[in-house]
């Protein structure tokens, strides 16, 4: 065979050798094979590779016990992981299909404190930084996905947790609202200020925050002349916080 033939001969062999790449070393593995090592995965912290194990799971044995325990468990690994959304699409998948499954309170759970830790690094989670001041449309979706759960579990042994969660949401909820009346206050758009503040007693009662919504509501409206609503927030502060210091600021406040 001429020298020139067999190098393409040769540069043809590895070449196919070199596309085809290296074999899964899990193409032959079981169920029960790739649960073990996606559980080993995630109990060692590599999520990464926990991941990997779970998603080839999930896709060769979809209906099978581990098939469904894999999803679940990537809902749980993207979560420890810092991937909010892919965790709450596995949890949104698993209840849409095993809405019976014994487990399936879990998934409201696990997709709650996605929501619930969504936009926060490891370190901002544990620093002395202030949520209201950030979006609050990650907090409403976790307030609302717990309580979910907690209507449709209220037995679950994640319904309490998720209890404790939402009086904290409601009233981190209730504070962003109360910024966003005071900025208004601030920039002189005292009817926006208003409405904010009353949504906030409306909305979010038995919060720390209503005190500071009735002060904003009865400023607002003296400045705006409304006096009837100004004294129903003023009578209302004052029966119920007696010792307020917004009392004070209310009836210095002179319209000219």
């Amino acid at each position: 065979m001429p020298k020139f033939l067999l190098l393409i001969l040769i540069f043809s062999l590895s070449g196919c050798t070199f596309f085809k790449g290296k074999e899964d070393p899990t193409i032959n593995m079981s169920a029960e094979q790739l649960y073990a090592e996606a559980s080993g995965a995630m109990d060692s912290g590599d999520y990464d590779k926990a991941v990997e194990y779970y998603e080839k799971l999930e896709s060769r044995f979809p209906f099978g016990v581990y098939g469904k325990q894999a999803l679940l468990d990537l809902a749980y690994v993207h979560f420890k992981n810092d991937e909010p959304d892919s965790s709450v699409s596995a949890a949104e998948r698993f209840i849409k299909l095993y809405p019976q499954n014994p487990h399936v309170d879990y998934a409201y759970y696990i997709k709650g404190l996605a929501n619930y830790n969504r936009g926060w690094s490891f370190t901002q989670r544990y620093l002395p930084l202030d949520r209201t001041q950030r979006d609050s449309s990650s907090a409403l979706f976790a307030f609302r996905d717990f309580a979910e759960l907690t209507r449709l579990f209220p037995d679950s042994i994640y319904a309490e947790d998720a209890r404790q969660r939402m009086i904290y949401l409601r009233n981190i909820l209730a504070d962003y609202e109360l910024n966003v009346a005071n900025y208004y206050m601030r920039r002189g758009a005292f009817v926006a200020a208003a409405n904010r503040a009353s949504y906030v007693v409306e909305k979010y009662p038995r919060t720390p925050a209503i005190p500071d919504a009735l002060v904003i509501m009865a400023k607002a409206y003296k400045v705006l002349e409304i006096n009837d609503l100004a004294e129903d927030a003023l009578r209302i502060l004052e029966l119920n916080y007696p010792s307020h210091p917004g009392l004070y600021e209310v009836r210095r406040i002179v319209v000219r």
